[in-house]
């Protein structure tokens, strides 16, 4: 009979012998996992040929979205209306206002004295008093024409009846044979006679006064072409009187007072507030893709307003095109003459597009190459842009979603192919 297991139990080493021999195993596990992370370190680092400070760059990530295009420029307010007053004519200007003065529509600015304007006006004037005289006298001679016609026909008139009345008398003498037949042939001859003068007249009154009525026609046309030269001479001596065009406020004065000055010298102008807009300095690279219509946010200090593309320059001048726009629904308050602003000219907009937040790098590499992040290595790497903006760059190739670029700082690699990032 078997009492218990004593017989068949093993004694086993003690806990603490065990772990005395596990613990160099996983010392040694750390250890080659330490070594494994120091090559992979320095592996980046030898493979990189510098190294820069992390404090010292811009990163950011590869994301997609909507890319508005637009343009950041620089302007100032000008005004709409800016109306220049010329002189007429050679004369001498004396001035009625000062610059800066505010003026309303028809107000009197200047007085010029021009001798010669004036004694032009006076001879063409004479000229249309004696044409005038023509014409009455015209008038009244026509009419002694057509009475002499009228009275002209009526005394053939009257001689064919005459005729008539003698023929009548001769026929019946003629056949109670008191009256030769030589005699009654002659008052038929008297009768056809009467009646061919009678006809004449009548036709020579009525070409009488058409020749009479065309001849007054001719005088009235004359005078009507002499009212007319009056009408401008007059109308260039009332252009003596400079009056103010618009509402608005008297800006640069280009005469003195009491000056002489040629005929169609400029005097001043007028500076229409009411009506202002802003002029643009847009740079020459924007040029081909502005068109007339585009929205464009002016900022005014504190103030955003909203206009469109009015007027484009056709010429580049110093790099740059001119621009109006002008404010959609009322203008902005507190406006004034050559204040200075900014804009943004909204010029397309592209959406599910590749985008990169601008940087330094755009000009750096000149939009060809960016530097991805590869864990603490910076990579250059190839890349294709497409539209720009203010804020943001597309990238149509060479990085996709996620990527990590360093888009400012860039300037301190040198065009290195690798460079190590500190952190």
């Amino acid at each position: 009979m078997i009492k218990d297991t004593s017989g068949t139990d093993t004694v086993l080493a003690s806990t603490a012998s065990s772990g005395g021999r596990r613990r160099p195993l996983l010392l040694a596990a750390g250890a080659a996992a330490a070594v494994v992370a120091v090559v992979v370190l320095l592996s980046g680092w030898f493979g990189s040929s510098r190294s820069v400070d992390a404090a010292r760059l811009r990163i950011a990530e590869v994301t997609r979205g909507t890319l508005v295009r637009d343009a950041s420029v620089n302007g100032r307010v000008v005004a709409a209306v800016s109306p220049t007053l010329y002189a007429p004519a050679a004369a001498t200007v004396t001035l009625k206002i000062r610059a800066g003065d505010a003026v309303k529509k028809g107000d009197l600015l200047a007085l010029l004295d021009s001798p010669d304007l004036s004694n032009q006006l006076a001879r063409e004037q004479s000229s249309l008093a004696e044409l005038e005289a023509e014409v009455a006298r015209q008038r009244i001679l026509a009419e002694k024409q057509r009475l002499v016609a009228r009275r002209d026909a009526d005394e053939a008139d009257v001689a064919r009846l005459g005729a008539e009345r003698l023929l009548q008398r001769t026929e019946g003498g003629y056949k109670a044979g008191a009256i030769a037949e030589i005699d009654y042939l002659r008052a038929q001859d008297a009768l056809k006679t009467a009646q061919i003068r009678s006809k004449q007249a009548a036709q020579a009154s009525g070409l009488e006064n058409r020749d009479v009525a065309l001849e007054t026609s001719t005088k009235l046309s004359q005078l009507q072409r002499q009212r007319l030269v009056v009408q401008d001479k007059q109308r260039q001596v009332d252009e003596l009187n400079v009056r103010s065009p618009v509402d608005g406020v008297v800006g640069t004065l280009s005469v003195a007072d009491r000056s002489v000055v040629a005929a169609n010298t400029a005097l001043m102008t007028v500076v229409d507030l009411s009506r202002l807009e802003v002029e643009l300095e847009v740079p020459e690279s924007y040029a081909d893709d502005l068109g007339l219509g585009m929205t464009v946010e002016v900022n005014i200090g504190a103030t955003q307003a909203m206009g469109k593309l009015s007027a484009l320059s056709p010429e580049v001048v110093r790099n740059q095109v001119l621009a109006r726009v002008r404010f959609d629904g009322a203008q902005p308050p507190g406006l004034r003459q050559s204040q200075r602003l900014t804009a943004r000219v909204l010029i397309e907009e592209k959406p599910n597009v590749l985008m990169l937040p601008r940087g330094s790098f755009v000009e750096n590499e000149g939009g060809r190459a960016a530097y991805v992040m590869d864990g603490h290595v910076a990579v250059r790497r190839p890349i294709q842009m497409g539209g720009t903006s203010v804020s943001s760059v597309e990238i149509l190739s060479g990085l996709k979603q996620g990527d990590r670029v360093v888009i400012a700082g860039t300037d301190a690699f040198d065009g290195a192919q690798r460079i190590s990032i500190n952190d």
